[in-house]
């Protein structure tokens, strides 16, 4: 891949990301109540993430948008923990390390931050997904943390970070 940017989330970016994580969900079947298709906050990740202590980064390949990912400091998570979301690729983008780069740059904002702990939650209709985080270093949690308030979401993992 050329021409490759990930940089922070503009407010311009807002209709072509939900579009594409509305994409994506709906491609694996993953389109249900209790996810991000549904969420509100979805149409506006400018606003959602100018809280403090977030940041969401949107990748572009010669000058197109075709992903993103986040770091969130969901509410109920222990002192230390935030978590990776909205980490969502377009299909042609899928399988040639960008996801990986995305992860990364969260990793290490999460870091930057104050984070020593990163956690995520998923679905089995995501499994390529979940072959990326497994990758990555998250490993598999018995239940939920926090009040993200995705009970659509069945599979949850951690990652420390260093």
């Amino acid at each position: 891949m050329k021409n490759i940017c990930i940089r922070p989330i503009q407010a311009g970016d807002n209709a072509t990301i939900a579009s594409i994580i509305r994409r994506t969900l709906s491609e694996f079947g993953a389109n249900k109540p209790g996810t991000v298709y549904y969420d509100p906050t979805t149409d506006d990740l400018f606003k959602l993430f100018s809280v403090p202590c977030s940041a969401y980064f949107i990748a572009e390949v010669e000058g197109n948008i075709v992903g993103g990912s986040g770091v969130f400091p969901t509410p109920g998570l222990p002192a230390g923990c935030c978590e990776l979301v909205k980490l969502y690729l377009l299909t042609e983008m899928r399988g040639q390390g960008l996801g990986l780069m995305l992860m990364e740059k969260c990793f290490q904002k999460a870091i930057d931050l104050g984070f020593s702990e990163m956690y995520l939650e998923t679905m089995p209709e995501l499994r390529t997904a979940i072959g990326l985080y497994e990758k990555a270093g998250f490993t598999f949690l018995t239940g939920p943390m926090g009040q993200s308030g995705h009970f659509g979401c069945d599979l949850w993992m951690i990652k420390h970070l260093h």
